[in-house]
């Protein structure tokens, strides 16, 4: 639930750069967090949204070395890559950035410091894996083997993804280098640098159990690594590619990944402020308690941000507020299998762009957000949801609405004559979901606000169909049909500012084509039930909004990509599959 606050920073996880990211990541984090944003400035609030690429790391050295290009080239193209997909899909970040930064490397290194002055960072000798045939250890990506926990086959060095166990290289059965191939590797000793996550227990439990209000998800993922007890963890690597450790002994190894990556919401505040003119603006949000933080995160991610990263502010002492609400979502899964970008299942964030408009993609997925348990992708469902909730229900209902209004009356709103019972329920219907959308919207639960939006969609529909003002046009009853138009472009325009955070290129079309100059991401959520001026004129030509998906387009994807929803229709509906050649005819002699 959200908090009566001055300001609000809004953080996204940040989407490693080593690879396009698919639609699993975009409604986990990067989706939420702008439509939470969005939501947020439409009530006036003072808001910071900040990501960025995760640079660092073995991810971005692996796929460097299969591009076959240095590993800084590798990062600035994908990280380019990745900022125009975000763009074009909408995400209003005040500052889309990346980790390898002076900023970042100069925060990570003061908050090391930090924590090795409080006493807080340990020296260990471990045990890592060596390949034999290349010559080098292989920290985290550069190995791969059976997850010991789940039994997967295809588990990384860092994390298996099926079963989101943390892990070391060591523990994997049948490890196998990524470099060379071959299971050549064997296990010897090295020093590292460890945070020591059991002595800061007790104040990191103490914060988790003081957020009884936080999502289920994130909650049972924090309490069990509490419940087991939190070890020492390894955050030094043997690499050339990431933050140089500023330590006597440990020059030539740089940070592990994941203890720079969620810094880097801090450094990409920072570079905020120096756009905007005031360097230590970036303090106002990260150390003050006016400000409300929320993170949004797949739950694989929970360890780090409910974990790791509070405990490495906790232990600097350096005056950084925590995290007031993480926002943990279950897994979108594609057609009943797992999302998975290592194995190039489901469809890319790249992709989706080059298939159908942004917003398609932004209202299906929040449709079916997994905010409280796993969902799934589902091409016959996609189309369904595009077809019947934008295209039928509110793309028909907005594009009657001006079409009437145009025929029979000269592309003027009308005068409301007499307001009847019926009249008056749609326009409290209105304010109504208005304000069970903001409810539902400040206790950060997305799904239920757009379906709610969308139930309201629906009654507009049919409030026109119950009122027929066709009927009343050709009764000679003009003031009535006068009346029930008018009312229903007022609804139009409240839709549209309802559903701007969620849908905002569509929402920004509906306003252009009710004729109202200013953008509707300028209108605040208590507007919706101002009124659009009579005799206001209207365009003439009244583009449709969403154009249909066709099924024999939907069948060619799902065939294309791998689609279990489409093959359970072409089993039932042979007729319909593509792959089928007409037998030629028998011509009689």
């Amino acid at each position: 639930m959200l908090e009566d606050k001055k300001r609000y920073l809004i953080t996204s996880a940040l989407p490693y750069v080593n690879t396009v990211k698919h639609l699993g990541n975009l409604v986990s984090s990067l989706l939420p967090a702008d439509i939470l944003a969005r939501y947020l400035r439409q009530r006036g609030e003072e808001v910071l949204a900040v990501c960025g690429t995760d640079d660092h790391g073995t991810p971005s050295e692996v796929s460097a070395l299969e591009a076959g290009i240095p590993v800084d080239k590798f990062v600035e193209q994908m990280y380019m890559k990745q900022k125009d997909i975000y763009e074009r899909f909408g995400l209003s970040y005040d500052l889309f950035s990346r980790t390898h930064t002076t900023e970042n490397t100069k925060m990570t290194q003061h908050l090391f410091l930090k924590l090795h002055e409080n006493g807080f960072i340990k020296e260990k000798e471990i045990q890592t894996l060596y390949c034999n045939n290349c010559k080098r250890d292989l920290p985290d990506r550069y190995v791969i083997g059976t997850c010991p926990n789940c039994k997967y086959e295809h588990a990384r060095g860092d994390q298996c993804e099926n079963c989101s166990k943390i892990l070391d290289g060591i523990d994997l059965l049948n490890p196998k280098c990524i470099v060379c191939g071959e299971s050549n590797t064997k296990i010897r000793s090295a020093n590292h640098l460890f945070l020591d996550l059991d002595g800061l227990e007790g104040d990191l439990k103490k914060w988790v159990d003081s957020h009884k209000n936080w999502p289920k998800t994130t909650l049972s993922i924090a309490n069990s690594w509490l419940k087991e007890g939190l070890r020492p963890r390894c955050i030094s690597r043997d690499l050339e590619w990431g933050i140089p450790i500023p330590l006597e002994g440990y020059t030539d190894k740089v940070f592990y990944v994941w203890f720079d990556a969620p810094i880097g919401y801090i450094s990409i505040s920072m570079e905020w402020a120096k756009q905007q003119g005031n360097p230590d603006l970036w303090k106002e949000y990260w150390k003050s308690s006016d400000t409300y933080i929320i993170n949004f995160i797949g739950k694989d991610n929970v360890p780090y941000h409910a974990i790791t990263f509070p405990a490495t502010l906790v232990g600097a002492n350096d005056g950084f507020h925590l995290a007031d609400y993480i926002k943990a979502f279950q897994w979108l899964n594609y057609e009943k299998l797992k999302f998975s970008s290592s194995q190039g299942i489901g469809i890319f964030t790249d992709t989706a762009l080059e298939l159908y408009p942004a917003d398609y993609w932004r209202y299906y997925i929040m449709k079916i957000a997994p905010e409280r348990h796993d969902t799934d992708f589902l091409w016959t469902e996609f189309r369904d949801s595009i077809n019947g909730d934008l295209a039928d229900t509110l793309g028909n209902f907005v594009h009657r609405t001006l079409t009437f209004i145009n025929r029979y009356f000269d592309g003027k709103v009308p005068k409301v004559k007499k307001l009847e019972k019926i009249d008056h329920e749609i326009l409290k219907s209105l304010k109504d979901t208005a304000e069970k959308a903001d409810k539902e919207l400040r206790k950060i639960e997305f799904q239920r606000a757009l379906l709610s939006i969308f139930d309201f969609a629906r009654e507009c529909n049919k409030y026109f169909q119950t009122k027929k003002p066709w009927d009343d046009l050709k009764k000679d009853a003009k003031d009535r049909a006068a009346t029930t138009l008018n009312t229903c472009i007022q609804c139009c325009r409240g839709l549209a500012i309802l559903l701007a955070p969620y849908i905002p290129f569509s929402a920004e079309e509906i306003f252009k084509l009710l004729n109202l100059k200013e953008s509707v991401h300028k209108q605040s959520w208590d507007s919706v039930s101002e009124r659009i001026a009579e005799g206001h004129k209207i365009p003439k030509d009244i583009q449709t909004i969403f154009k249909k998906i066709e099924l024999e387009d939907i069948i060619k994807l799902g065939l294309k990509w791998g689609s279990e929803s489409i093959k359970e229709l072409l089993v039932t509906n042979p007729q319909l599959d593509p792959r089928k050649e007409d037998k030629p005819k028998k011509v009689k002699k």
